[in-house]
């Protein structure tokens, strides 16, 4: 079982960790932003921008096994007034070779238990569709609303269709 923690601002000794975690989910495939070969340069650059951005409305989760960085999870709260109930969630990661021991299952129940902290009932997602992830989402009972044709690239430049979910998080005095 690996281990989750919420990141602060500032984490830069995580930054070789995520770097390479980015650079292995593009590499093997996952649509999250990036063609590859994705450089180290730009992933650092990706990276230091989120460790920026954390406290201000950005929260970010990595899961460790041994020390080592084998997943993370993002989720970006919205700060207009309309809008206080709901959050996105971005970027789940898990390394090529941690998948099905249930590391996105750790990340997500994170998120969720944070979001319901935070009074957010509402959470969306967009995923590539057909993906590995799209059945994670699924699986934790995520409402698929909608499919995009030809939405994003793929890390080989190929389009591919990304689908939207949203998930209802019941608040505890609801």
């Amino acid at each position: 079982m690996a281990i989750i923690r919420q990141v602060n601002q500032g984490s830069v000794q995580l930054l070789s960790g995520l770097v390479g975690l980015l650079q292995d989910v593009v590499h093997h495939g996952a649509s999250v932003g990036f063609l590859a070969p994705l450089e180290q340069a730009e992933a650092n650059r990706y990276w230091q921008g989120v460790l920026a951005d954390l406290g201000r409305g950005l929260v970010l989760w990595v899961a460790e096994q041994d020390g080592i960085v084998v997943g993370a999870i993002q989720l970006a709260l919205c700060g207009r007034a309309n809008g206080m109930h709901r959050a996105d969630v971005q970027k789940l990661f898990v390394h090529s070779l941690s998948r099905g021991i249930g590391i996105s299952s750790q990340l997500l129940y994170a998120l969720e238990a944070f979001a319901k902290q935070q009074r957010r009932s509402l959470l969306v997602l967009d995923t590539e569709a057909g993906s590995l992830a799209e059945k994670i989402y699924q699986h934790w009972n995520w409402q698929r609303v909608g499919e995009i044709p030809g939405y994003a690239a793929s890390p080989d430049g190929k389009l591919i269709s990304t689908c939207y979910y949203y998930k209802q998080v019941a608040l505890e005095d609801d």
